[in-house]
């Protein structure tokens, strides 16, 4: 069975974990630093904290921000759950804004409408670059100068992709980054994420609310004992281990290259569906790098004449697993019951989710994978 994504582990990260299981640390250890110091060095960024999951990273960071109720958080409805269910978890109310048709991510003129209305309410914005492909990061920031807000990067699509060849633009635009090492990322820790930020006070504070919000030091022992340490804010286990990191100190060596395979599959995929009038491809703006963690493709399904539940059918007949990215998460029975659902307000969030599937797309995808991938997508789309 061909999956839209998984993970490609080779010998040396094998050998990367394996060293981590004969060593004297399983949990927190030297490879989380080590794999922290690798991850804002590629970023271009001050500081990185390794955490237990993208979601994780989200949660932190809300408790970060402190956002309560009567606060107003800014999110797309073409994104996981997690983004969205981080506002919610706190009491601060999840606003909705559709997306755009270019790029997939939040429309900024709807955005700026929002911002006008809400004005000192909007505590925050959380952007996905959905995908792989970067937002507009320029006109996001000047957005954030001139209303004053706090700009999350959900940044779990779009690690590997640049602006104008700046890999360093997630930190460089946003306070926060948050990534997803999910076995279907660009790379992998099994599980596991991270936060990136240039902001001294909020790597401190993410780094105290990963570990259940406790201090240990040398002052504290040397002042009452070795035992001693205190909570001094509310934390979680958000750790990652260092098997987990050990596996993506090794991963991170092979980005570059994955990346490049991912965006050679996506070329491939673009020859194949070239009928406008059946299909839209992923755009490309201007100087942007796309890391193509999805091959999102719309397909008209009234021109191919099938549903588009018959189309995920008769693919896995052929034993190749499509999927959609996302179900709109405003419309999800928790989300509607609490704040409704305009459909009009949302027309292009419902479009994209209509004719939205993703296609196979990971590194060990084989030159005979994708053929056969072409052989069965002309057949049923009727292609010549």
């Amino acid at each position: 069975m061909i999956n839209y994504g998984r993970q490609s582990i080779d010998k040396k990260d094998i050998k990367s974990v394996i060293k981590v299981l004969k060593s004297n640390y399983l949990t927190q250890g030297p490879m989380v630093n080590k794999f922290e110091n690798k991850l804002k060095s590629f970023l271009n960024a001050k500081f990185a904290v390794a955490v237990s999951s993208g979601t994780g990273a989200l949660d932190i960071v809300a408790s970060i921000l402190n956002l309560k109720k009567n606060d107003i958080v800014i999110v797309s409805p073409i994104t996981f759950l997690s983004s969205a269910n981080c506002i919610e978890k706190t009491g601060a109310t999840a606003h909705f804004i559709d997306i755009n048709l270019n790029d997939y991510t939040i429309d900024l003129v709807k955005l700026e409408k929002a911002l006008r209305k809400f004005k000192k309410k909007i505590k925050a914005v959380v952007i996905t670059d959905y995908a792989g492909h970067p937002a507009d990061w320029k006109k996001l920031n000047y957005l954030k100068k001139k209303y004053n807000f706090f700009l999350i990067n959900d940044n779990c699509h779009a690690l590997g992709s640049s602006i104008d060849g700046d890999k360093g633009y997630a930190a460089k635009y946003a306070d926060f980054v948050t990534l997803s090492f999910h076995p279907v990322k660009s790379i992998t820790t099994g599980e596991g994420g991270a936060i990136i930020t240039n902001n001294k006070n909020f790597y401190k504070k993410a780094v105290l609310i990963r570990s259940h919000g406790v201090i240990r030091n040398k002052k504290l022992s040397s002042k009452f004992g070795s035992w001693y340490h205190e909570m001094q804010s509310l934390g979680s286990n958000y750790r990652l281990s260092d098997i987990n990191a050990a596996l993506g100190f090794s991963q991170l060596s092979k980005l570059e290259k994955f990346i490049q395979k991912r965006n050679n599959i996506a070329k491939f995929y673009n020859k194949i569906f070239l009928d406008k009038n059946k299909f839209k491809i992923p755009n490309l703006r201007k100087g942007i790098k796309h890391s193509y963690h999805l091959y999102p493709l719309l397909v008209n399904f009234q021109k191919i004449k099938i549903s588009k539940k018959k189309l995920f059918e008769e693919f896995k007949k052929h034993k190749i697993n499509l999927q959609v990215h996302y179900i709109p998460v405003n419309s999800q029975p928790y989300y509607v019951k609490k704040y409704g659902f305009n459909k009009k307000d949302f027309q292009n969030s419902i479009k994209f989710y209509n004719q939205e599937i993703s296609l196979p797309i990971f590194y060990d995808l084989s030159v005979k994978n994708l053929n056969y991938i072409k052989r069965v997508s002309k057949k049923i789309f009727k292609l010549g």
